[in-house]
């Protein structure tokens, strides 16, 4: 039986309030979810998908 890898969750650098989104990459995974709430199931991306998401924030497609 394999061993399972445990998230190392990491927040952004723009997180002052100490609520924000957290991310973690586990077995070629990116699992996000929200600091209020760690108990909740985050959700997963794969490699590619993750890279679209970050590529869209960088051009600015989502609004803040």
């Amino acid at each position: 039986m394999r061993e399972v890898e445990s998230p190392q969750w990491r927040k952004s650098s723009f997180c002052a309030s100490g609520n924000c989104v957290e991310v973690a990459k586990v077995d070629g995974q990116y699992l996000l979810r929200d600091s209020k709430n760690p108990d909740v199931p985050a959700h997963a991306f794969t490699g590619d998908e993750w890279t679209a998401f970050v590529a869209g924030v960088r051009a600015g497609e989502f609004s803040f």
